[in-house]
């Protein structure tokens, strides 16, 4: 999904970004051997780039998900908001770095029931807090319970939301094109 509007803004690279962005760029291509286009577009704003990046380090270190549950929520997320960088990118990174069986990352693609009933818990429960607005009724935040997760992972599950609300609302608007190394994990709503 793209924003009727695109922002004018050139994507910024080490050679163009203010100095007040550079080294967290030059970070980013050392970390992944590369500058991922998302990073080169929130760079117009530099702090959108650094709580980004902060958050989605953050939860990535300091939620009780596994890796597999946090691609979960963040291929949820992504999907729900309709982010065609962001589904592409986390497939990869689920398939490549985060262990989530494939046929977990296609169910979580096309909208279909995922067989593991933990895991559909938990995409159940992300889904219910989007369409409510961090307001699920009494009888979702049960059903989440039930499948295994705690209350802890209740507000975690916050963080999930936050830091792709900020990726995937700045793709709309900046209509990110997918990097060439996620280009086999291409998804479009």
């Amino acid at each position: 999904m793209k924003s009727e509007y695109k922002i004018s803004l050139p994507p910024l690279e080490l050679s163009t970004a203010p100095e007040t962005v550079k080294p967290v760029l030059q970070e980013q291509k050392n970390n992944f051997g590369f500058l991922p286009n998302m990073y080169t577009h929130m760079a117009n704003a530099p702090a959108v780039l650094k709580m980004y990046l902060q958050g989605y380090q953050l939860f990535r270190e300091e939620s009780s998900f596994s890796p597999v549950e946090q691609e979960v929520l963040f291929l949820t997320i992504s999907r729900y908001h309709g982010c065609d960088y962001c589904v592409g990118a986390h497939s990869m990174i689920a398939d490549k770095m985060s262990g989530v069986p494939g046929h977990v990352t296609d169910a979580i693609r096309d909208g279909e029931t995922i067989d593991d009933p933990k895991l559909q818990a938990l995409q159940d429960f992300a889904v219910a807090m989007l369409e409510s607005r961090g307001a699920p009724s009494r009888t979702e935040v049960e059903d989440f319970l039930g499948a295994g997760f705690s209350e802890q992972q209740l507000l975690e599950v916050i963080v999930a939301i936050a830091v792709k609300t900020l990726s995937n609302y700045s793709n709309h608007l900046t209509h990110t094109e997918l990097d060439t190394v996620f280009e086999d994990y291409r998804w479009e709503k």
